[in-house]
């Protein structure tokens, strides 16, 4: 096994094990990609990746980090990632999606505009959902806890969401459970507050995560994967925070949920915390990747600073993972696996456009 391997999932074989991870661009339209997106995703396409992972789309408007968020939330939206997704698929790579809802840190602005929390007269919305009216810094807004006709309709919005993914002709669902967004604030005591069904213990915590998965699952064709996105830990500190999630809670979630339906374990960490004190290096996360796998038995994703094709080859032959997703290093060369081709000698097929290059 080594990064240049095909891996089987389902009825999807993909190629090598190198992933485009969700990477947020804040330019769409009312939740419609634009070309940025169709070139965006279709050069790391081109460029010899094995999936291509659209950024976070919300599932719900309000579900959006920013105005510029992509969404799934309608019919128009998938129309308009038909032909990115057609796109991914004939450059030869498997065409993702990850399904979101920003939780408490939705109505922000985007980045480059300072990335502050916009009230409703500065384009933002109100109410925003969360397990409970526990604002992420002293900056945002407070959101509203949600009911329990909230959370249902939440899950109905994550199933419509993947029917309207799979229409658009995507064939990898990722569900973003991670980095302090909606489904991670259920999991966290750190957001979770509730003395309901969906707060309080290990399991209650778990249980709008494993609606969502069962939800998405009964829609989303057996012949195709499913992943989920994860943040191994808060990074908190304990005489500091109190309760967290960590990564003995992550292990439990994933033999809670790895009989559910869901094929790979995308393993970040992070994000419920505003300044939580992470130690950012050269595979930081890989080690939450390694112990997930080892202790829990299922395939996992490693993700966070790996730039180097010895060390993404160097993760998969000592089966720390199953897949590297890369970031950043495929926003400064979108043509990283083929240049990780060339380094580690092995042969990679190019567009024919492409071939006198390779």
């Amino acid at each position: 096994m080594s990064l240049f391997s095909p891996l089987v999932q389902r009825g999807l074989t993909l190629k090598n094990r190198i992933v485009v991870s969700p990477m947020c661009q804040y330019s769409a339209e009312e939740g419609r990609p634009t070309p940025w997106h169709q070139v965006h995703l279709g050069s790391r396409a081109i460029g010899g990746a094995a999936a291509v992972i659209a950024e976070a789309t919300a599932v719900q408007a309000q579900g959006r980090i920013s105005p510029g968020d992509t969404g799934l939330w309608n019919d128009a939206q998938a129309q308009a990632w038909a032909p990115i997704a057609r796109f991914v698929r004939d450059a030869g790579a498997v065409a993702g999606v990850q399904l979101a809802h920003a939780g408490r840190k939705a109505s922000t602005a985007r980045p480059w505009e300072g990335g502050d929390a916009l009230d409703v007269e500065q384009g933002g919305w109100r109410p925003l959902a969360a397990p409970s009216a526990l604002a992420f810094d002293d900056n945002s807004i407070v959101p509203e806890a949600l009911d329990a006709a909230g959370i249902d309709a939440l899950v109905l919005a994550f199933a419509a969401a993947a029917r309207r993914a799979l229409d658009a002709g995507f064939e990898l669902i990722e569900i973003h459970g991670a980095h302090g967004y909606l489904l991670h604030e259920f999991l966290s005591p750190i957001s979770n507050r509730r003395d309901d069904d969906y707060g309080g213990s290990f399991a209650n915590r778990i249980r709008l995560l494993k609606r969502v998965i069962a939800a998405v699952r009964g829609v989303w064709p057996e012949r195709l994967p499913l992943w989920l996105r994860i943040s191994a830990t808060d990074w908190a500190e304990p005489d500091r925070d109190g309760d967290s999630w960590d990564l003995e809670q992550s292990c439990a979630l994933v033999d809670a949920i790895k009989t559910d339906g869901v094929d790979l374990i995308d393993v970040s960490s992070g994000g419920s915390l505003p300044k939580a004190k992470i130690p950012v290096g050269a595979g930081f996360q890989t080690p939450f990747a390694a112990e997930i796998r080892r202790r829990c038995g299922v395939a996992t994703g490693a993700v966070g600073m790996i730039t180097a094709p010895a060390q993404a080859d160097h993760l998969i032959r000592t089966q720390q993972a199953d897949v590297t997703l890369l970031a950043r290093e495929l926003l400064r060369d979108p043509y990283w696996p083929r240049r990780a081709a060339l380094e580690l000698r092995q042969k990679i097929d190019a567009p024919p456009q492409y071939q006198r290059a390779w």
